[in-house]
């Protein structure tokens, strides 16, 4: 039986969303994971960000807790997950695990994964509909929602055209709601969404 880590050698993840490095194994009998080592290599220099061992999960650099975790419990999935990405953690991850075998010998395996972190411009919005759609009773409670992705934080606004072409702004919300629908409220509706 052979032990042997798996993932991609190249993982992209947007700027300030989340991001796993995908290290996986098969576990074999008679083998049993004793640490497990996460390390970043930027500027030359290594730093180990994650460590497991019998004692539990420690997080090294503090720029990382709070930010990086590793599941508990999914034996041969060792992946790392990054929330809120930072520019500064592109780099390359190396995830290195250690087996003890029932001769209580020790076996080592490693593999390494390019971390790049972009920073991802905002898409053309898309409009969800309240339930009761686009044609409503009056007095009826419904809203409408901007949704688009993208690099975080998204902003959006909401207009409503006017006599003579002009825009006027109604919310800064990705809703638009509606408590009590007044034929009044019959019109076009235009969101916009927008990140750095």
């Amino acid at each position: 039986a052979l032990l042997d880590l798996t993932g991609p050698s190249e993982v992209k993840g947007a700027w300030k969303g989340s991001a796993t490095l995908p290290c996986t194994y098969v576990p074999v009998k008679g083998f049993v994971e004793q640490t497990l080592r996460w390390t970043v290599l930027r500027d030359q220099t290594s730093s180990t960000i994650f460590w497991r061992d019998g004692s539990g999960d420690n997080v090294f650099l503090s720029e990382y807790r709070g930010r990086v975790s590793v599941l508990k419990d999914a034996p041969g999935n060792v992946s790392l997950h990054i929330q809120n990405l930072q520019i500064s953690d592109r780099g390359t991850y190396t995830c290195q695990v250690t087996w003890r075998a029932s001769n209580n010998s020790l076996i080592a395996k490693e593999i390494t994964t390019v971390v790049e972190v972009v920073k991802v411009a905002v898409t053309k919005p898309v409009i969800r509909v309240g339930e009761l759609g686009l044609v409503v009773p009056a007095g009826a409670r419904t809203s409408l929602t901007c949704v688009a992705s993208g690099s975080p934080p998204i902003s959006y606004r909401w207009f409503r055209s006017t006599p003579g072409g002009k825009a006027l702004l109604l919310s800064s919300q990705a809703e638009l709601a509606w408590d009590s629908l007044q034929p009044s409220d019959a019109g076009k509706y235009y969101c916009e969404a927008e990140n750095r």
